[in-house]
């Protein structure tokens, strides 16, 4: 890949990533480290801990604001603020739009700009690890900001029959709706956590896109033993990369996709919207590996 290194004039960036509970997070030390790669010598990721600053997720747009105010010239917005935040901004992408999630705000002349690269993360990452896998008939666990791009990127993948479980079920049946909106060919169906099981025997794969298996919180979204070989299973859970679920699901013989694949394609794809200069996608992926091996370490 080349690279398209920024040397005709000086450009300063300086990143913030806005979520709650975030103090373990990887992406400081992923972003900085392509960033020297790259030769970006003026380059700082900074984390925005609302809940280290005592501050409620429903502040995320005045906190998002004060901090583009305060000299920060991007911003990547993470659990759980990626739909509090939409309000707060001046315009949003096609992408961020549809999804009513944003988890990048580029900065254009004071203006402030959502965007969506967990829906090409997801695409991405899909399409990359589980090139062969039948996404006709899928059920999706979690409705939220990431829930709700997975979903998008499943039917623009193709899937026509997408099952979406939330424990808000209101949450999972606006998905469904606005996925049905934008792909009049995929049929949505919005489910109780408790019918995920059940649908499983008559699906061809399954994502989670909940937080639960990873660090800090716990076991599986569903009962592992709903799970047969003839699924393929995804989770976004990044930490750990085999989660609970992706064990179950391998010991079984499923094709599995973990979370760190979209993790690197939508982090690539923040990047570059953020700095105007492409990432090397490769090199993140590994970069991430060595991230994960030395806390796993530490």
């Amino acid at each position: 890949m080349q690279e398209n290194v920024m040397t005709t004039e000086y450009t300063r960036h300086r990143i913030g990533l806005v979520g709650s509970g975030i103090a373990t997070s990887l992406s400081p030390a992923l972003h900085a480290h392509e960033a020297a790669a790259l030769g970006l010598d003026d380059y700082s990721y900074e984390l925005i801990d609302l809940e280290n600053l005592n501050i409620s997720v429903e502040k995320t747009g005045e906190v998002v604001r004060g901090a583009v105010a305060g000299d920060f010239t991007g911003l990547n917005i993470t659990h759980p603020c990626k739909q509090v935040v939409v309000d707060a901004l001046d315009e949003l992408s096609g992408n961020a739009r549809l999804l009513g999630a944003v988890n990048t705000v580029v900065v254009d002349n004071g203006r402030l700009i959502g965007h969506n690269t967990d829906h090409s993360g997801f695409l991405t990452a899909l399409q990359r690890g589980l090139p062969d896998a039948a996404l006709d008939r899928v059920v999706l666990a979690g409705a939220g900001g990431a829930g709700s791009a997975v979903a998008y990127a499943l039917a623009a993948a193709g899937t026509t029959d997408l099952r979406i479980a939330d424990i808000d079920p209101d949450r999972a049946a606006d998905v469904c709706s606005r996925v049905a909106s934008a792909f009049p060919g995929t049929r949505t169906t919005a489910l109780a956590i408790g019918e995920i099981s059940v649908n499983l025997t008559t699906c061809d794969g399954v994502v989670n896109a909940s937080p639960i298996g990873m660090v800090g919180h716990p076991g599986t979204p569903f009962d592992p033993a709903a799970l047969h070989s003839g699924l393929w299973v995804a989770d976004i859970v990044y930490r750990p990369m085999r989660t609970e679920l992706l064990d179950a699901a391998a010991a079984l013989g499923c094709a599995v996709l973990d979370g760190g694949q979209m993790l690197v394609a939508q982090a690539s794809d923040t990047f570059t919207l953020l700095t105007g200069v492409e990432a090397d996608t490769d090199r993140m992926r590994s970069h991430l590996s060595e991230l994960l091996s030395e806390t796993a370490c530490a």
